[in-house]
């Protein structure tokens, strides 16, 4: 199939690029002595998720649903993660699971025993609070955060609850380098140092956030800091990154559906920021657009690009302040534009508000293009 052919809204995933980020990542597996984990919530492509399985040691989960898919996509270990379980899922999430983290003291002294009857492995998520993220919305440090357990809450917990843990966990970036990871590491070890020694953990799981398939990042230090914790402590050793697999491997397509202007043009897409790019609205970012020119550029022609959905602000850029796209040639109804690095935190939020339909996924390989699902009427029925 041409690229031509590919039926819009679509998803389209390079296998080539992605195969490049898990080599990566691969290779800071080997070198680190490290186990890296897809993060489901950030990355969740199903016709390329056989790939991941194969190239990574295992996924993270957020709960039984997401527990169930990293199983049925063959992940070797499973590592779950919810800030509260449920009655009705806990069994189910302890049988698929590997490890089973626990948000607060009370739900590890509810569901701890337990996951350690079954033979599982239990692990408590900590705040260290402190973090480097860019915005409070992707800050699970920020003040009155409900995310993990405090350093002074640990210290007035009971032997025989934290015997119970095995690992610690602590998520406190977003889209950062190995040297804000190493800032958090400095506190994380210090603030928990006597809860360290108490439980003696096998294992400790640094979450997820690190950019580390993004040009420039410092995986020499990623690689060093990794291992020196793991023979520090004699712990195993995890990472969680969601976006670093899917960075910059896919894109979204789209269709110019018209052109309107009120003092400024704006194409009509069959595609929307609102529906297709949430995290572009919740972050808030602009996303690349391929083939834009500087707005200083000769002939340069300036567009908003706007959803298909009845919402006003459904309009691509426009709540990072950044709405305005040049072009170096003006549109006309039919033409395809492609919005860059859209599949990481996009399939795994979309919705089918205003009954706008879900993209196609569509693979990549070689200049090739072969569709591995569409969506239709019935998926939308079904979630209304």
């Amino acid at each position: 199939m041409k690229f031509s052919d590919i039926p819009t809204p679509a998803y389209v995933c390079d296998e080539g690029a992605l195969m490049r980020n898990l080599c990566i990542l691969d290779e800071i597996e080997v070198k680190s002595n490290a186990k890296v984990l897809c993060a489901l919530k950030g990355f969740s492509f199903s016709p390329a998720m056989q790939m991941v399985a194969e190239a990574l040691s295992g996924a993270t989960c957020s709960g039984l649903y997401e527990a169930k898919y990293a199983k049925e996509c063959g992940f070797r270990h499973i590592s779950t993660f919810n800030p509260a379980y449920k009655d009705s899922d806990i069994d189910e999430i302890i049988a698929l699971s590997d490890d089973v983290i626990f948000n607060s003291l009370s739900q590890l002294e509810r569901f701890g025993g337990k996951v350690k009857a079954r033979g599982k492995s239990v692990g408590l998520r900590v705040n260290p609070n402190v973090s480097f993220s860019p915005t409070d919305a992707y800050n699970p440090c920020s003040a009155g955060s409900r995310l993990g357990v405090l350093a002074s809450e640990l210290e007035n917990a009971s032997g025989e609850l934290l015997r119970l843990v095995d690992g610690l966990h602590f998520h406190a970036l977003c889209e950062q380098g190995a040297s804000e990871l190493e800032k958090v590491l400095d506190v994380f070890m210090r603030d928990f140092d006597s809860a360290i020694k108490k439980i003696r953990p096998k294992w400790l799981n640094l979450g997820g956030g690190h950019h580390i398939t993004k040009k420039g990042y410092d995986t020499e230090l990623l690689v060093k800091i990794l291992r020196e914790l793991g023979l520090g402590y004699m712990a195993q050793v995890f990472i969680e990154p969601g976006e670093a697999v899917g960075w910059e491997a896919g894109y979204l397509v789209a269709s110019v559906l018209d052109i309107v202007e009120n003092g400024v043009k704006t194409a009509i897409i069959d595609a929307s920021a609102e529906c297709h790019m949430p995290d572009t609205e919740l972050m808030p970012y602009r996303p690349a657009l391929r083939g834009q020119v500087a707005s200083d550029a000769q002939n340069a022609h300036k567009y908003r690009f706007g959803g298909a959905t009845c919402l006003a602000g459904d309009v691509v850029g426009l709540r990072a302040g950044q709405p305005d796209y040049y072009l170096a040639c003006e549109l006309k109804v039919g033409d395809r534009v492609i919005f860059e690095d859209q599949l990481h935190y996009t399939t795994v939020k979309n919705t089918t508000f205003n009954g706008t339909p879900l993209p196609a996924f569509v693979l990549e390989k070689n200049g090739e293009f072969s569709i591995a699902k569409e969506f239709g009427y019935e998926d939308f029925k079904r979630r209304s």
